[in-house]
């Protein structure tokens, strides 16, 4: 029986790519959270990227 042949797509050019600089393309970058009078800080989640609202993609392309 002969072996099947796969192919694999091949990933677009940095160049092609429109990812969002403050958050790398994924929409989330971390936020410190902060409690206490003092607010001191505890821990950090993920919160949205203001500059792409979330999508990933450059806002200017």
């Amino acid at each position: 029986m002969a072996t099947t042949k796969r192919t694999t797509t091949k990933p677009p050019p940095a160049a092609e790519t429109d990812d969002c600089k403050p958050c790398g393309g994924t929409g989330n970058v971390p936020t410190t959270v902060r409690v206490g009078r003092k607010r001191r800080p505890v821990g950090q989640q993920d919160g949205l990227c203001l500059n792409c609202l979330g999508t990933g993609t450059d806002p200017d392309a």
